[in-house]
């Protein structure tokens, strides 16, 4: 065996030596550049990062910009609020402290597991939300006791407001706190910073970006366990952009007050500039409860409630115009080439094959002026199967029917004006004249909402395609319509002797001897009624609606209005009344008031009179207990063959309609 010298260990180890001594050279170089690296080149971040373990920012919640009507009326503004908040990280004797303000608040047992579930989840610094709109008296009470509960932070903040309450509800809409939903789309924390609201409905909701405005925000010095230490700076929040609305805040009231106790619709457009001026849908909700958080009985009330509170019936709500079509009728009967002197004589009703199509009654020789005034179906039947449907259905879009419209509003329906090319895509059938008959009186396939009522109105009144606008701006110059003067003076001629002469709303005349309104009346069949009511009487929801279209002063027309009132049975008996009054607010406010005063004496107050009076019946029925069942199955047996009685068929044509002479 070979054996190592001491000159080979000597070499051996010092190679290894220098090796070793090298891989530490190299560990203590990478270190130090690593080092060098961090404190020099990426100071700035670390910086920052160690500045935002030390300080952290809360937010508050900026105040809404407000809402105001074209007079600069507040429509929706912000009021003080006082609320309670708790800072986590200052509460001391967290179990006494929930307890005492339980106690003060008068907080729920669901209010309570709220809070504690908020609080585990909050950092230190974060504060939750205990309860707002607190009245003073409570506040006061949780601010002289603050010493003795720390980590309680009573707070004067804003709140949304709305003056005119459910009459401005369908219009304004609401606010309310954000979804779990929107700060997960978001990842804002202004989202969940407690007090924040944003819009869910109206214009609340499509305004958002413009009402919200700027957060306030606090820094506040924190330990790295998130303990609290001081407060550094604050911020002043920036409120929203305040938004000029083309509504009169007065009109608007107003019109919704005198839609007193009934379920409907009335629309006021200035006819000239296109600005709407009153836009109301009845019954609503209360603004105000949904934003401050409405109860679950306020909520299930609204619900079951067949009137339909929550929904607005002026854009979304679609009916059949019935006779308030036949303007549009005229005009596409004019455009034709027919004769507006030429007689047709109304015996009744008209025969298409073997088939009987009714009037309102036996009008006898008929031209377009008196078709016009006295609603006679058997005229515009005749007329309207020689035109053709094509011609009436492009004379309705003209007037604004079948479109949607460029306006803040969340939703709107455009309804439905038929032609031959649109029921063979829809039904793969193909159009009748029993179809166009039925058009052209407004029934059958024809939808339209209340909007574009009043919309068709006012381009009837100005003779202009006047486009609506909601947001105040200047006024445009519109083009005129696709009609000749001389045939729109010929509609406005009828429409005048609709209520100024020998016409179906006579009785609603304006009170004034100079300003004369000119309109047309409407019933239109909601189902057609298996018993002897016709639509005119039996259950509320089986009734006929009642519609009026309007514009004012006749000979040199400024307004222009609908009204559509729910199973009101007629035009005549329940639309009209409500537009001579809300078109006399707008020449005599102080006559009109009147009028308005003595209305609600017998309904039983104004609105929010009697939405609390019927919240407390609710109320009332709901803790009582349920009615005994009766003993005897033959009564029970004759309730359902009654109800079976009174059941309902699709809505036919108004050839299968047993008519009743009332429009």
């Amino acid at each position: 065996m070979a054996r190592v010298n001491e000159a080979a260990q000597t070499y051996s180890f010092s190679r290894r030596a220098l090796l070793m001594g090298g891989l530490q050279g190299s560990v203590a170089l990478v270190l130090a550049g690593r080092m060098t690296w961090l404190s020099v080149f990426e100071n700035e971040r670390y910086k920052l990062l160690a500045e935002s373990n030390r300080v952290n920012l809360t937010l508050s919640p900026p105040r809404r910009g407000w809402i105001v009507d074209r007079n600069g009326q507040p429509i929706a503004n912000n009021r003080t609020d006082f609320r309670v908040d708790l800072i986590p990280d200052r509460l001391e004797k967290r179990a006494e402290t929930l307890a005492t303000l339980q106690q003060i608040l008068a907080l729920t047992p669901e209010d309570m597991a709220r809070i504690d579930t908020d609080i585990e989840r909050a950092a230190g610094f974060q504060p939750v939300q205990v309860k707002e709109n607190l009245n003073w008296e409570q506040y006061a009470a949780i601010s002289v006791r603050t010493p003795e509960m720390p980590g309680v932070a009573p707070t004067r903040g804003f709140a949304r407001n709305y003056p005119l309450g459910a009459g401005v509800a369908h219009l304004v809409g609401y606010v309310g706190a954000a979804s779990a939903e929107q700060f997960k789309a978001t990842k804002d924390p202004l989202m969940v910073t407690p007090g924040f609201k944003l819009g869910k409905d109206g214009l609340e909701k499509t305004l958002e970006d413009r009402l919200r405005g700027k957060p306030g925000a606090k820094r506040v010095e924190v330990t790295a366990r998130g303990k609290l230490v001081r407060e550094l700076a604050t911020r002043e929040d920036v409120p929203g952009e305040t938004i000029k609305l083309t509504i009169d805040a007065g009109l608007q009231d107003y019109a919704a007050r005198r839609l007193g106790e009934e379920s409907g619709s009335v629309t006021v457009f200035d006819c000239l500039t296109g600005h709407i001026l009153a836009i109301v849908s009845m019954p609503a909700y209360d603004p105000n409860s949904f934003s401050d958080g409405i109860s679950n009985s306020e909520w299930k009330m609204l619900s079951e409630d067949d009137h339909l509170p929550l929904m607005n019936k002026t854009l979304q709500g679609l009916y059949p115009p019935g006779s308030t079509f036949k303007p549009a009728t005229a005009l596409a009967a004019l455009t034709a080439g027919i004769d507006p002197t030429r007689t047709v004589y109304c015996n009744g009703g008209y025969t298409l094959g073997n088939r009987r199509f009714g009037c309102l009654g036996r009008h006898g020789p008929m031209t377009m002026h008196t078709a016009i005034a006295r609603s006679c179906n058997t005229y515009f039947y005749t007329v309207g199967r020689e035109i053709g449907i094509d011609r009436i259905a492009a004379a309705a879009r003209a007037l604004g029917f079948g479109a949607e419209f460029e306006l803040p509003v969340p939703s709107q329906r455009y309804g439905t004006i038929p032609d031959e090319a649109w029921k063979q895509r829809k039904y793969k059938q193909t159009w009748t004249q029993s179809d166009t008959l039925n058009a052209a009186i407004g029934q059958g396939y024809v939808l339209v909402s209340p909007f574009q009522l009043a919309l068709s109105a006012a381009r009837i009144a100005s003779g202009r395609l006047v486009e609506p606008s909601l947001l105040h701006a200047a006024a445009r110059n519109y083009p005129p319509l696709p009609f000749p003067p001389e045939h729109l003076a010929i509609v406005r001629g009828g429409m005048d002797e609709v209520v100024n002469g020998h016409g179906t709303a006579g009785a609603s005349k304006l009170p004034f001897p100079n300003i004369r309104m000119g309109g047309k009346t409407g019933t239109a069949q909601v189902r057609r009624i298996m018993d002897a009511n016709r639509g005119q009487g039996g259950a509320w929801k089986y009734r006929d609606h009642g519609l009026f279209v309007c514009f004012a002063p006749v000979d040199n027309p400024r307004y222009a209005a609908s009204v559509v009132i729910e199973h009101g049975m007629g035009g005549a008996r329940a639309a009209a009344p409500v537009a001579k009054d809300v078109l006399t607010w707008l020449f005599d406010r102080e006559k009109a008031m009147t009028r308005l005063t003595e209305l609600e004496a017998g309904w039983g107050g104004d609105i929010a009179t009697r939405m609390a009076k019927k919240a407390a019946a609710y109320n009332a029925a709901r803790a009582a207990p349920p009615p005994p069942v009766p003993e005897d199955p033959a009564a029970a047996a004759s309730n359902v063959v009654s109800e079976a009685a009174n059941a309902t068929v699709p809505l036919g044509d108004v050839a299968t309609r047993n008519q009743t002479g009332i429009e």
